[in-house]
């Protein structure tokens, strides 16, 4: 497998990082129907732990099965599969070597009481994601937490280990916790904010959510508004993340969110490409419908990310 141009200008960002840890990331870059295009689509299936079963596969009851995942991401030429230990051991065997796979390291519940603050226990170490094969591991961060500062110790060891067996990190960083209202956590300001962090925490690939043009923090808004930072469409938004994660030499994938129509899905996949993203990490949007329209779906993403529709 030749790495392509598009992909070897990426892996060329990462100075400093050991060749164990670019050959994962340009295994990912390479592998599915978005292979070598500098693009990605990768599919999460951590909902089951954070949300419940019957709330994140009763949609499509085949999802209950952890191998229907494996297929689905195979089959629809996706670059990797994301999910807790349990789900992703569940196949590793069966699917070992067919599609790089992501870790999830920790996770929260949705069971948790509603004064706790927000937090992730962890759930699985560097050493289960090399036993079964996986390409990096998984990490959930939260700005804005009273929690976060502990998550961000967290991370940096984890991420030194895996950095020294050659393992690649991913991180989620989503902004919630006592300091953040809803507007907040989708604020375009906190959303760069987030990307900026989990940059500096050496993520190799970042994942955030969409944001809206909500400023949050006043301070950040008089900046926003003296130097004429554009936000006010989703592909401004997504090319102003992008920047704040080192000027794009990060990978930056961006969450599906609940699911949604078909048309909004895509209408926010070519956002992402226009905005100078690197694709999407889309779960329920994908799972939660039947095989068939998953496929179709998925197929239409990759055509997007190509610049064909």
């Amino acid at each position: 497998m030749k790495a392509t141009r598009a992909v070897q200008q990426i892996l060329a960002n990462y100075e400093g990082e050991p060749p164990g840890v670019k050959a994962q990331l340009c295994r990912m870059l390479m592998t599915g129907k978005l292979g070598g295009t500098g693009k990605m689509i990768i599919l999460p299936v951590d909902q089951g732990f954070e949300h419940g079963p019957a709330r994140s596969f009763a949609p499509n009851p085949e999802a209950y099965d952890p191998h229907y995942h494996y297929k689905l991401a195979i089959d629809a030429g996706l670059n990797a599969y994301a999910a807790p230990l349990g789900m992703l051991e569940a196949g590793a065997d069966t699917f070992a070597g067919q599609i790089p796979t992501i870790l999830k390291v920790n996770s929260a519940n949705s069971l948790m009481p509603d004064d706790q603050s927000k937090n992730q226990a962890i759930t699985a170490s560097v050493d289960d994601a090399l036993r079964i094969g996986a390409s990096a591991i998984g990490f959930t961060i939260y700005p804005g937490s009273s929690s976060g500062l502990e998550m961000f110790e967290e991370i940096k060891e984890m991420r030194r280990e895996a950095q020294a067996k050659g393992v690649a990190t991913v991180i989620w960083s989503y902004p919630r916790g006592e300091s953040l209202d809803k507007d907040g956590e989708t604020a375009i300001d906190i959303a760069a904010y987030a990307a900026q962090i989990a940059a500096l925490l050496g993520a190799h690939v970042i994942k955030i959510k969409l944001s809206t043009d909500y400023l949050s923090l006043p301070e950040a808004k008089k900046v926003y508004e003296s130097e004429g930072i554009d936000v006010s469409s989703q592909a401004a938004r997504v090319r102003h993340c992008v920047q704040s994660a080192f000027n794009g030499r990060r990978i930056m994938v961006f969450s599906g969110g609940s699911k949604k129509g078909s048309d909004a899905v895509y209408d926010d996949a070519r956002a992402i490409r226009d905005g100078g993203g690197n694709g999407s990490i889309i779960g329920r949007n994908s799972f939660q419908r039947s095989r068939a329209d998953a496929m179709e779906m998925l197929g239409k993403l990759m055509d997007i990310y190509r610049g064909k529709a």
